[in-house]
């Protein structure tokens, strides 16, 4: 954590910011080891130019911020104790204020403002977003260990397929074992669909109920140690037919075209350009209407989006997804999504589940 509060420190000195108030719990956790959800209480880091660190938090979680290691001030205040009154004694140090604008609320903006006295404000979102984007060794075998369960989480969902099972019960069947392996929360809301609602990208599971020339799309993720995982794999109950193969095969080609683009130095929108080129093709592209992927590391969604509009550069250490789909609500949809991550010389596939066209009996 002393090395993330270094970097940061010194981009907020190079960009003549007095401090920076730290109000997201992702961010919060990034710099001091302590992930919480604060619900309406106020959660806050405030983060000096020079290295200096105070945290605002109910008083009910100081332990546990001293657990984590923290080792700068703390401000734990009761339910009736108003902690913006505890920040005042800091007003004669801060001019410039740094705040992550998407993440403040206007009506805690009026109070660090009024507390503080602050002449000047910057976003430092981005600057938080670009160090964050590049993991570290411990970040990495974390999103290792979390990829790992996202694949036992779709094997579990495989074994679960049976004629006349419904998208709820398999669903069901996955979360159950991430429990059993000590997982608490899922990254988003699992996904199980078949047949036609695998045309939707985004489809809500429910009482559908398996039968057989059925695609199968598995979406899920876990959150393991603060860390997040993501995949997707499509499966056949039953023997596909022509168009189920040709869908297949052609977003496996997509996929496989990104992730060969996967390298430091390659323009990002280059990695969506080449997966949308080979479906386009095909005779699908108008079947293709999401960006081939995201970052991934604490939020399942975060910096670097994964557009082709995009003209940043892969990073050794960089983590991120690609997941090209063909979805057509008529007929079902394939999408096949690993986790990546950027190696010095290329790439790592952190998911490891099989992407050959699996046939469910």
């Amino acid at each position: 954590m002393k090395r993330r509060l270094d970097v940061f420190c010194e981009k907020l000195q190079e960009e003549n910011v007095d401090a920076a108030f730290i109000n997201a719990k992702e961010n919060f956790f990034y710099l001091t080891g302590f992930l919480t959800d604060p619900h309406e209480r106020l959660l806050g880091l405030l983060v000096f130019s020079d290295g200096k660190e105070v945290a605002v938090l109910p008083a009910m979680e100081k332990a546990q911020l001293e657990e984590a290691g923290f080792e700068g001030e703390i401000i734990a205040y009761q339910d009736h104790e108003d902690p913006w009154e505890s920040l005042r004694k800091f007003a004669s140090s801060v001019h410039t204020i740094g705040v992550e604008e998407e993440h403040l609320s206007h009506g805690r903006a009026k109070q660090l403002f009024m507390a503080l006295g602050v002449s000047e404000v910057q976003d430092v979102t981005e600057m938080l977003d670009r160090q964050r984007a590049v993991k570290d060794e411990q970040e990495i075998s974390i999103m290792r260990e979390a990829a790992a369960l996202a694949d036992e989480g779709v094997e579990a969902g495989v074994a679960a397929l049976s004629e006349g099972v419904t998208e709820m019960e398999v669903l069901a069947t996955i979360e159950f074992e991430m429990k059993k392996r000590g997982v608490r929360e899922m990254s988003f809301s699992t996904m199980v669909l078949f047949g036609e609602k695998a045309g939707h990208p985004h489809g809500n599971p429910g009482d559908r109920r398996l039968k057989k020339g059925d695609l199968v799309l598995f979406d899920l993720g876990v959150v393991w140690k603060g860390y997040t995982s993501d995949i997707t794999r499509t499966v056949a109950f039953g023997e596909p037919d022509e168009q189920q193969r040709e869908i297949y095969e052609t977003v496996k080609r997509a996929e496989a075209a990104s992730l060969e683009l996967s390298r430091p130095g390659r323009r990002i929108g280059d990695l969506d350009q080449a997966a949308r080129n080979i479906i386009t093709e095909a005779g699908y592209g108008d079947y293709f209407p999401h960006r081939i992927g995201h970052g991934l590391g604490i939020n399942v969604h975060e910096f670097p989006s994964m557009s082709h509009l995009n003209d940043d550069t892969l990073q050794p250490g960089m983590t991120f997804t690609i997941e090209p789909g063909i979805y057509n609500p008529a007929i079902g949809g394939v999408r096949i999504e690993d986790d990546v991550l950027i190696t010095e010389d290329g790439y790592e596939t952190l998911t490891k589940t099989t992407k050959e066209l699996r046939i469910i009996e």
